[in-house]
């Protein structure tokens, strides 16, 4: 059985004194002279007693937590690494203190409204991290109404006063089709992520733009939804169309990971018949071959800022917005010249 968590009634009993006299001696109060609160206190440390974090938090009126909820689909989020280094940079920026990550998945977007509810009504949360914001996202709105502290994971908006940590995602897209032009690439295609994120039209824009002011009247944009079977899907329906493309850009590694396979189902070569680049570098995009050419974005350094604002913002400091460093696109085996034919 394990042992037993001390209590200051153990600490009490030990020294021989009152629990009164404990608690002025841990607390650092008067009450109780020198000698007496150097015994207690060497006491306390050899019975190995912490002060209990939820009396702490009721007295500071703080649950020492916050929320994250990623509505995405449990199988996609399971193999996306994306999630997984955001999460490293937030347990990076809570790691010593005394807040900890409520992270809860749903399945739909009227469920994470309804868990951002449940938790301010139940004080089970301080504040919240939003992320994979939408067109017209009803959440910024529902937590100002709310009350609760929050961040947002994405650029900054005119339309509500919601913090954010944004990366510019334009300044990679114009990185990689410049890149694509370069090397001869004419017919690109773009597969994008769910159509209803916001990065995702900001993301498509940029594609678009580059490409028509780089001349290029064969680049499209098709939606898919950051799982294996989609990014395989269109990938599929692209390379065997009347014009296929020379390159395809991804919006995840999972989906470029997955065209891979397409290709060689299709008796293709990478990159000599078709260049692939991944966008959110990974582990996945190193280990597969060819290696996948690959955008990476600072990923755990967006994590970690939105933890250190939110933590500010709950401490009564003014919400502001900032902006991470640029990503950065990683030539890799996956891409070369388009093909002469």
């Amino acid at each position: 059985m394990p042992s037993k968590r001390p209590t200051i009634s153990d600490i009490a009993r030990t020294a021989g004194v009152s629990i009164g006299a404990v608690s002025y001696a841990l607390n650092n109060r008067p009450g109780v002279s020198d000698d007496t609160r150097r015994r207690i206190l060497d006491i306390a440390e050899r019975l190995g007693w912490a002060p209990s974090s939820v009396a702490r938090s009721l007295t500071a009126g703080q649950t020492n937590a916050i929320g994250l909820v990623v509505d995405r689909p449990a199988r996609v989020l399971g193999i996306e690494p994306y999630f997984m280094q955001l999460i490293s940079g937030i347990q990076e920026a809570l790691s010593g203190g005394p807040t900890s990550l409520l992270l809860q998945v749903t399945d739909n977007a009227d469920a994470e409204l309804a868990t951002y509810r449940q938790w301010w009504a139940e004080h089970r949360v301080d504040g919240v991290l939003l992320v994979d914001l939408r067109i017209e996202d009803p959440r910024t709105e529902l937590v100002r109404e709310l009350g609760l502290p929050a961040v947002v994971l994405g650029e900054p908006s005119g339309t509500d006063s919601v913090p954010r940590v944004w990366t510019d995602d334009q300044v990679a897209i114009v990185d990689v089709v410049k890149y694509l032009a370069k090397l001869g690439h004419r017919r690109i295609t773009r597969i994008a992520g769910p159509s209803e994120f916001l990065h995702t039209r900001t993301r498509s824009r940029a594609f678009s733009e580059t490409a028509e002011s780089l001349g290029l009247e064969q680049a499209h944009v098709v939606t898919a939804d950051y799982s294996d079977e989609s990014g395989a899907r269109m990938t599929r329906r692209a390379l065997t169309s009347d014009e296929p493309p020379s390159a395809l850009v991804f919006d995840n590694d999972v989906m470029a990971v997955a065209a891979l396979g397409v290709t060689q189902e299709l008796g293709l070569s990478v990159p000599e018949d078709i260049s692939l680049i991944a966008w959110d570098d990974s582990t996945l995009c190193e280990l597969v071959r060819p290696a996948l050419s690959a955008v990476r974005r600072p990923i755990a350094e967006r994590g970690a800022t939105a933890i250190r604002m939110l933590t500010d913002i709950i401490a009564g400091e003014s919400p502001h917005d900032a902006r991470t460093s640029d990503p950065e696109l990683i030539p890799r085996a996956s891409t070369g010249p388009a093909p002469k034919h």
